[in-house]
């Protein structure tokens, strides 16, 4: 990437060689830019948030920036970021979205998010350390800056407006108002499932914000919990947990199970510990924040339940897919089983007759399918 500040080499993580996505793009460089052309000053707090492979704070690493990211993943690529490029370990402070965010802000930087409920709490979570001669500048494509994107700068911070476009890259350029009367952060949001979808009917679920389908249940997991193994007792993972509803669902139907849930999210985590807890499940969970898994032990599992995302940001790819497949495989004892849920056009059943040897259909209907895959 092509910086005022040199040219960092960087990558997304894991690595892989295959990948052909960046892990930048030209709304970094934008961002860069303006920085560099306006001279602005950055002997104070820096803060980046959002910075999704560490393409911004490893740029600037010289002024030791901190980054507030939701990602694992995210976080983990900027440490390699960082070390490719010769930073000391420390000079950039990684903090993620559910650490208390610094005391005071001089120059804010935030890449847009996906999720305009995570921009809303992010917005609201650092406002209080936002003052009068603070530097506000947003960056994001194009087509991921909408009125309502500009609307809650306004409403949080203070005026805002957008620069021109470049190379399909906007800047978003705000003015805080320390007088401005900011709105009460609603996230966490709480809310009661429906009947007639399990142990978990009319239960309470706990969403930060970002979390897939904060505010309802989502008609995919719906379909999943209406067609769930019978209960069996062992390692269970939810993996790709979101809020945690499915292993939630699975340790009330067998309090003999012990759960792991599992997402890279780290508001997604804190979401499934949340729901956890909220519904006073018996017996015993884990929670982890991680690459899916990573870490866990070859063989120790018994059941995998998936829902895998098909969405890098805004690419569309099945690398997360397969990941976890692999990874599902390798932890699975002899006779342990995968159970996934994916739209039908995704094709999951030949990804897994590839990893597996066998893809069985458990459930289906027009948009979705449950499929179950085991161990030989």
């Amino acid at each position: 990437m092509t910086t005022p500040w040199g040219e960092p080499a960087l990558a997304r993580f894991p690595e892989d060689p295959r990948d052909r996505l960046r892990a930048w793009d030209a709304s970094d460089e934008y961002l860069l830019r303006h920085l560099a052309d306006r001279q602005v000053p950055l002997s104070g707090t820096v803060v980046a948030v959002g910075d999704r492979w560490g393409a911004l704070v490893t740029a600037l690493a010289a002024h030791r920036p901190t980054q507030i990211t939701d990602s694992w993943l995210g976080q983990e690529a900027t440490r390699a970021n960082l070390a490719r490029n010769g930073v000391e370990p420390g000079t950039v402070r990684l903090l993620t979205t559910q650490d208390p965010p610094p005391g005071r802000i001089d120059v804010l930087l935030v890449r847009v998010p996906k999720s305009l409920a995570l921009l809303e709490d992010q917005l609201l979570r650092l406002a209080p350390a936002v003052h009068e001669g603070t530097v506000v500048v947003g960056t994001g494509m194009v087509k991921e800056i909408h009125t309502s994107t500009l609307g809650l700068f306004e409403r949080i911070l203070g005026p805002t407006r957008t620069s021109l476009a470049e190379r399909k890259a906007r800047l978003i350029l705000c003015t805080p108002d320390p007088a401005l009367r900011r709105p009460a952060n609603p996230w966490p949001y709480r809310y009661t499932l429906p009947d007639g979808i399990g142990p978990v009917s009319g239960r309470t679920v706990v969403n930060h914000a970002g979390v897939f389908c904060a505010d309802r249940l989502d008609i995919g997991t719906r379909f999943f919990l209406g067609h769930l193994p019978a209960p069996g007792g062992g390692r269970v993972v939810d993996l790709g947990c979101g809020n945690g509803v499915v292993g939630t669902a699975m340790a009330l139907a067998d309090p003999r199970a012990e759960v792991l849930f599992v997402d890279e999210s780290f508001q997604a985590v804190a979401s499934a510990e949340a729901t956890y807890r909220e519904n006073d499940v018996p017996g015993h969970a884990e929670f982890r924040v991680g690459d899916g898994l990573t870490g866990v032990p070859d063989g120790s599992v018994d059941l995998v339940l998936n829902n895998p995302p098909f969405h890098s940001h805004q690419a569309t790819t099945d690398a997360t897919a397969r990941r976890m497949f692999a990874g599902a495989r390798r932890t699975l004892r002899p006779g342990g089983e995968l159970w996934v849920i994916g739209n039908r056009h995704l094709g999951y059943h030949v990804t897994l007759r590839r990893l597996f040897g066998n893809s069985e259909v458990v459930a289906s209907d027009p948009k979705f399918v449950v499929l179950r895959a085991v161990r030989r």
